[in-house]
Order: structure tokens, then C-alpha cells, then sequence
């Protein structure tokens, strides 16, 4: 199970993440299914290459463990996906512990907020200096019931954040960066152009995993890749 990105066929939320529901903006949209150009979407790019995957984005990507390490992981992940929290607070501290930081896994995360809430987040998320982010990130997740509604509400978004130094002046500039809140978009729609349909999604050296992971799962796939060519090329059955 995951959380599902809407159609880009649906009704784009245009309301800008910084302002309220009276105030719409289309410009500069986290949350809309839209393109961010007047421009169409492109082509889902079919079999993406590794340096397809791995290319860098306008925003500095979170990462931890060895660069080198033989196997990288990129977790596409929504604030206020249930399965992203299952997955931080059951599978996460094992694979940091087994994996991670035994220099077998480089474990990376990309933002796809869904839904306006998720995109406020997100804001705030990438607000806080980059050192914090994984602290932040697994807060949210962690007090989603605290904060998560389908209505926006600024305050118990900053809430979260003010654990880990966020200040309300800082999280209202921020909120009002349009090139932040561009790149942002940019993000989503590369992670949509790279197949990402909804949270999480993986990319396992390249290759995507469009499901929740259980432990069991990903060490049946990350195992062999760590073992080595023979090994990994043995079928593991991973849905495209």
C-alpha cells in the first residue's frame, strides 16, 4: 500500500503555499497536479538510466551514508503519507543500523508532497538548516495525528518545527520564497517523469519500486545487490 499522487488530469489546488485559501496563486504551486510551465507535462520516461535517476535536483539533496556504498537508495516520500511513517519508525532504524551505517546503503530522500498540508511541510522542512532535516523529517512523521487535517493549519506545522530551531519569522520568509516553492515543483514533476506515482516509491540502484517496503522485502532486494553481480542477478519479484 501507498499514498497515491492524483492524476495530472485532476482539478490542479492552486493555492499558494504561503497564503491562505483566498488568496490563490498558480505560479508557484507545491501541491498542484499541473506543470509548472504552461508547457504540457512530459513523457513518463520508460526504464529510466541509473544517471537518470541519480541526476541532480535544483534543491540539495538530504543523504546519508557512504557515497560509495554499493547499493543507493532514493525514497520518495510525503509528509502525510501513513505508509512513510510506518516505514521511518519500523523499517528505517534497521536499515540505518544493518545497512547504512555499516557502508553498505547510501539512503536518499526526495520530497513529493501530497496535498496542500504535505506541501506546508515541506516548506518548513526545507526551511531548517540541512543538518536538521532528517530530525525534522522523522518529527513530522512521527506527529502526524497532531498535525495533519485537510485544512491547512500554520501553527501545528510550526509547531513541529520550533523542535528543531525553526523560528515563526524564519518559516513565514520561507513560506514566501517563490524560488524555493518553484524548485520544489520541479522536484515533484521530475519524480513524476522518473514514474514516481505516489508514496513512497523507491529507487533501488536505479531501478523503481512502485509499493511500500517491509523489511523482509528490502532486504531481499538490497542483499543481493550487496553480495555482488552473481548474486544480484538473481530474479527478485519487484513490481515496476
Amino acid at each position: 500500500m501507498m499514498s497515491f499522487d492524483p492524476p495530472t488530469s485532476a482539478l490542479a489546488e492552486t493555492s499558494l503555499v504561503g497564503t491562505t485559501a483566498s488568496t490563490p496563486e498558480k505560479s508557484f504551486d507545491p501541491f498542484s497536479n499541473a506543470s509548472t510551465t504552461d508547457q504540457p507535462l512530459r513523457q513518463v520516461i520508460q526504464n529510466p538510466s541509473l544517471e537518470e535517476v541519480m541526476r541532480p535536483g535544483p534543491l540539495p539533496e538530504f543523504a546519508i551514508g557512504r557515497p560509495d556504498a554499493p547499493v543507493t537508495i532514493i525514497k520518495y516520500a510525503s509528509l502525510t503519507c501513513p505508509f512513510c511513517k510506518r516505514f521511518q519508525a519500523e523499517v528505517y532504524p534497521v536499515l540505518k543500523r544493518d545497512y547504512i551505517d555499516a557502508g553498505k546503503v547510501r539512503f536518499m530522500i526526495r520530497e513529493f508532497p501530497i496535498g496542500k498540508t504535505s506541501g506546508m511541510a515541506t516548506i518548513a522542512l526545507r526551511c531548517a538548516p540541512m543538518a536538521r532535516y532528517l530530525d525534522l523529517y522523522g518529527r513530522f512523521l512521527a506527529t502526524q495525528a497532531q498535525w495533519v487535517s485537510q485544512e491547512v493549519r500554520i501553527e501545528p506545522i510550526l509547531k513541529v518545527a520550533q523542535g528543531v530551531g525553526l523560528t515563526s519569522e524564519q518559516f513565514d520568509s520561507c513560506r514566501q520564497n517563490q524560488g524555493m516553492i518553484a524548485a520544489l515543483n520541479q522536484v515533484k514533476d521530475r519524480g513524476r517523469e522518473l514514474g514516481v506515482i505516489g508514496t513512497p516509491n523507491f529507487f533501488i540502484n536505479g531501478r523503481l519500486v512502485k509499493k511500500a517496503l517491509g523489511l523482509k522485502e528490502l532486504r531481499e532486494i538490497i542483499d543481493p545487490l550487496i553480495e555482488g553481480p552473481s548474486l544480484a542477478a538473481t530474479p527478485v519479484s519487484v513490481p515496476r
